[in-house]
């Protein structure tokens, strides 16, 4: 078992104020696998305060020394590969080759890609032709409290860190207590990297405690927050007094749109994403939508997906699919299959309890409901598991009209041979990404979404705007 109860403030390893011991649990087990300590406000105030003081040089240190300090990063992350896989792995059980290409592999192209975004950027440029006496200049938005979750942790951790560091922002990271692991690798790899002291700063603790006490703090100018849409909007109003910039990235119920016209590894595809990290993605393909004509064999196609996909230990290698983070994750889980099953719908692959053999861990079935209607619970609520709900639709507008019914607006798929009926329904849905046929968003396209899928976009350029000021300066020349 690992003891990791400091907390990484000012350029060193510190005590917390006061103890309060938290054990991490091993979701393929149920055993302890660490021990971390939940920070208190006084240890919120000291690395607050330790990012404030340091914002005053590392606000006008110049683009090469960033780029420098984030090159070093990434060499050392690229060493350290499977330390942070590993971590992963047992925090939050994903299996160890996912942990592996998908999971670590994401950290890593994101601090390639920002970095390249970065040695192109331009933080001052003249405002037009017409004015050129003006001048937009770039500068840091501050002190940034970056509070990121379990399901894809060290994605989310350099979506934040990553451009803080770029654009001359300092920073207080507080991951999830419940897969707090990874992070504390990445902060080794920080303090490796030479950045100065109190620019980067970390300390374990839950919401109600240093999430809330980050997202209120005075001295924080802006709050990005990855997690759920209940404490999204909580974290809106503990930043509202005092007018904090917020970028949120939240909840999600994705629409996967199956045209009769589709390729035949269309319905494969989408339940296999739809069960990747065992359901645990924001942008999961929960709901999938097939035209009346072809349903009953895409059904019949899911249910031989399902029923071919592996559930085993995180430790394994292999494709499989691993146990869910928690036993609050697996007891929603299965409440929420039971609920489909009273209400109604078809039960076609999978349902309660754990698959067989597996009387420890949070082990959950792949399922999938056929006969959903979008009023359905399973079809409104984020389930955050394997589980695939099933609609049959008529017509374009039909589909259009059942991916848009929702409060989520993250990510929607299409599949069809159509090129124009896929232009046109993708830019008919309410949504911040849509994916046609397979193909993937580029690492540097901005991620985010409409609705209650959150404010702002991580990634990208537009990732980095979003740790910026603007302000234009007349007279320049």
């Amino acid at each position: 078992m690992r003891n990791q109860t400091q907390f990484y403030i000012n350029g060193a390893w510190v005590k917390p104020s006061r103890a309060n011991d938290f054990n991490v649990i091993n979701p393929a087990d149920e055993s302890v696998c660490a021990t971390i300590s939940l920070g208190s406000k006084a240890d919120t105030d000291l690395a607050v305060a330790a990012a404030k003081n340091a914002l005053v040089t590392w606000s006008t240190s110049s683009k090469e020394e960033r780029i420098e300090v984030l090159q070093a990063l990434y060499s050392i992350y690229k060493r350290r590969w499977s330390d942070m896989a590993e971590a992963i792995s047992l925090e939050m059980g994903a299996p160890i080759d996912f942990a592996s290409t998908a999971q670590t592999g994401s950290g890593a192209g994101h601090i390639k890609t920002f970095i390249a975004k970065l040695k192109n950027f331009e933080f001052e440029k003249p405002l037009g032709d017409h004015a050129p006496d003006n001048r937009l200049v770039y500068e840091p938005k501050g002190v940034c409290a970056l509070i990121t979750p379990w399901n894809w942790p060290i994605n989310q951790i350099t979506l934040k860190v990553i451009p803080a560091i770029a654009t001359g922002c300092t920073m207080v990271l507080k991951p999830s207590e419940i897969a707090p692991l990874s992070s504390m690798v990445f902060a080794e790899m920080i303090d490796e990297a030479g950045l100065p002291a109190g620019v980067f700063n970390l300390i374990n603790g839950d919401g109600p405690g240093v999430g809330s006490q980050l997202s209120a703090h005075l001295d924080v100018d802006m709050v990005s927050f990855t997690g759920s849409t209940r404490a999204g909007a909580l974290i809106s109003h503990n930043a509202a007094d005092d007018f904090k910039r917020i970028g949120l990235e939240l909840g999600g119920k994705g629409a996967n749109i199956i045209f009769a016209d589709a390729d035949d590894a269309a319905v494969e595809r989408g339940v296999k994403h739809c069960f990747s990290n065992t359901g645990q993605s924001c942008n999961a393909p929960t709901r999938m939508l097939v035209e009346r004509s072809v349903y009953e064999q895409s059904v019949a196609k899911a249910q031989t997906v399902a029923a071919q996909t592996s559930v085993d230990l995180p430790a394994k290698q292999g494709s499989h699919m691993g146990p869910v983070v928690s036993q609050l994750q697996f007891d929603k889980i299965q409440n929420l299959i039971q609920q489909g099953v009273d209400e109604k719908a078809t039960l076609s692959a999978g349902g309660v309890g754990k698959p067989e053999g597996f009387e420890t861990g949070y082990f959950v079935k792949p399922t999938i409901f056929s006969d959903v209607n979008n009023q359905m619970t399973i079809a409104q609520t984020e389930i955050f598991g394997p589980v695939l709900s099933m609609i049959p639709f008529e017509n374009e507008e039909d589909a259009i009209a059942i991916a848009n019914d929702t409060c989520f607006g993250l990510t929607n798929y299409i599949q069809t041979q159509d090129v124009d009926k896929a232009k046109r329904v993708a830019k008919r849905l309410r949504s911040g990404m849509v994916e046609i046929n397979g193909a993937d968003l580029g690492m540097d396209a901005p991620f985010g979404g409409y609705k209650h899928s959150g404010i702002g976009r991580e990634g990208g350029v537009l990732g980095l705007e979003e740790f910026l000021e603007v302000k234009v300066i007349s007279g320049w020349e």
